[in-house]
């Protein structure tokens, strides 16, 4: 049995936060440069500004987009780790207020009702797997609300099919437009139930941008999917052009015999996540 103490696993989403508050993530990059290839006029204008904005916030130490973020923290724990110490929930808010602290990065977080903010980013939403092993692997996915507001939840019927999951993708981004600052990032869940089909689909964006799942099935909806987004003409944001999405990303998980649980996560342009194996 490996023991961790708590803490340890809090300076790791310190690290990764730190890290994600100030850069693209290198597919996020690549992707970028490959739209910017393939479009002109207003729309290549409008890429070319978002990757100097990345290099500036990279060279000055700077938050690379103002929206700095809710933090979404995922942990794959083994099961032969004890851990020890602080209650892992603390610990990780820990780390997640001093790297806003020390980040200078704009906390965002309150309460729905009051809208008082908690000054600090925290709490951080944080979901956990037990897996085999001694490891414990950290992802830090920092996420911007231009983008989740535009995130969406179906619960189709499972006579709706193959085609009801391409148009529920497809709705969602035709429905938010420019105002999730594409070109986007799309992760989608498919199945579960209603709460588990939403973890799918915000998993779906630790996926590099152009990987494909293994399922060939899975695989050929996200291809299609990402076809019928740019189809949209909708463009870098919002100027039009022939790259709307950078990229579909699908995880699937067995459903309850009646439902077709479906769904979408926006991820804007600014695609950050961090990660980490202890």
């Amino acid at each position: 049995m490996r023991i961790v103490n708590t803490e340890q696993i809090g300076e790791c989403v310190y690290r990764l936060a730190r890290r994600a508050g100030l850069t693209l993530t290198q597919d996020c990059r690549a992707a970028l440069r490959k739209a910017a290839d393939r479009e002109t006029g207003a729309a290549n204008f409008a890429l070319g500004k978002i990757l100097e904005n990345e290099q500036t916030a990279k060279r000055e130490g700077l938050p690379v987009c103002q929206d700095t973020g809710m933090s979404v923290v995922l942990l794959s724990i083994g099961q032969e780790v004890s851990l020890v110490g602080a209650p892992l929930g603390e610990a990780v808010d820990d780390g997640v207020r001093r790297a806003y602290r020390d980040g200078y990065f704009r906390k965002s977080v309150c309460d729905p009702l009051t809208r008082e903010n908690t000054g600090d980013n925290t709490p951080a939403y944080l979901h956990v797997d037990l897996v085999e092993g001694d490891k414990i692997e950290v992802n830090y996915l920092p996420k911007g609300f231009g983008s989740e507001n535009m995130s969406r939840l179906y619960m189709l019927t499972p006579a709706q099919g193959r085609e009801g999951i391409l148009s529920a993708i497809e709705e969602t981004v035709r429905l938010a437009g420019s105002r999730p600052c594409p070109p986007v990032y799309v992760g989608v869940g498919i199945g579960g139930c209603f709460d588990s089909c939403a973890l799918l689909s915000k998993r779906a964006l630790l996926r590099e941008i152009g990987s494909r799942h293994p399922r060939a099935d899975v695989a050929a909806i996200e291809e299609e999917a990402l076809v019928r987004i740019n189809a949209l003409g909708i463009g870098a944001q919002g100027f039009g052009g022939k790259v709307t999405a950078l990229g579909v990303s699908c995880e699937i998980a067995p459903t309850h015999i009646a439902g077709l649980p479906v769904a979408v996560n926006i991820q804007c342009h600014c695609v950050r996540r961090e990660k980490e194996v202890l």
